[in-house]
């Protein structure tokens, strides 16, 4: 494995701020994987980690909400990008031995992609590890689908993909887009999913939330098209009717809190050419995930 440099890495840390993470019990591994190989139709996934480093550079270190410098509690490390293949199994297969390398050696991964269809690679060591794994996932769409477009392992199939995996549970949030044959395979499926549908998001209980991850090993995957298209207009599939930052964050939170989070990926970002709001903003998502994760004391 190799991997970047402090400051050429995520948040772009200077040396004495780095941590010897061989020496660390907390660490997080940063894994950029540009995947674009199912999209349907906005392109440019395959740019979105590049992009989310480079931003991370402007992203202050210190947390106001949680009033501490959370890269103080943990060693971070970034991986250097790699070629990912254009055949959609063969890049499964090596993220899956990326984030395996990364578990094996004590690390929390955090995968920037790439498009969602990544995660059914991801998950893979966590579903071994873990039988039992809650997904948490954040998304316009229900990415249900037994395929689309002729490709089993589709974006629009990730979830499905993950399920799979038969002990494996979904809690998504912020759907506002399905098939209907989704919505069969929901109904099939009985207390396995659960949908919280972004238009009733006034009405989310977050004790309901809490009740089905409290406890559980929990994985997160955040396609940033969950966002309103009015904040993340950068993403391949831009929807309206979605979440705003202050919906996401006391979630996340709360998650983090009350479940053992062994592992995320942010998909999905399709960086626009002098529109970084949207590049940073995935930035400043990335590092409120792992600042959560070890740096918050409640």
């Amino acid at each position: 494995m190799d991997f970047l440099s402090p400051s050429e890495g995520f948040l772009a840390l200077a040396d004495e701020m780095q941590k010897d993470w061989e020496r660390c019990s907390q660490k997080a591994l940063v894994i950029p994987f540009g995947m674009e190989a199912s999209v349907s139709y906005g392109h440019g996934t395959s740019l979105g980690p590049a992009a989310i480093l480079e931003a991370s550079r402007e992203v202050e270190t210190f947390d106001c909400e949680l009033m501490l410098e959370p890269c103080d509690h943990f060693a971070l490390v970034t991986c250097a990008a790699e070629p990912v293949s254009r055949d959609v199994s063969l890049a499964l297969t090596g993220l899956q031995n990326r984030v395996e390398w990364a578990l094996t050696a004590g690390f929390f991964p955090l995968v920037l992609g790439g498009e969602h269809a990544l995660t059914a690679g991801a998950i893979r060591p966590f579903v071994a590890r873990y039988p039992d794994l809650v997904i948490v996932h954040f998304d316009a769409h229900a990415d249900l689908r037994d395929g689309y477009l002729g490709e089993h392992f589709s974006h629009a199939s990730a979830m499905r993909r993950c399920l799979d995996a038969p002990g494996v549970q979904l809690v998504s949030l912020g759907i506002r887009n399905i098939s209907r044959s989704e919505v069969e395979y929901v109904q099939s499926q009985g207390a396995r999913i659960t949908i919280f549908w972004a238009h009733e998001k006034r009405h989310w209980s977050m004790e309901r939330i809490r009740g089905l991850i409290q406890g559980r090993k929990v994985y997160l995957s955040f396609d940033v098209d969950a966002l309103d298209s009015s904040v993340m207009p950068a993403t391949g599939t831009p929807e309206p009717g979605g979440l705003f930052w202050d919906d996401c964050l006391p979630i996340l939170r709360m998650v983090m809190q009350e479940s053992e989070v062994v592992g995320a990926d942010i998909t999905e970002l399709a960086p626009v050419p002098g529109l970084h709001a949207c590049d940073f903003l995935t930035a400043k998502l990335a590092y409120k995930i792992v600042s959560y994760r070890f740096a918050d004391g409640g």
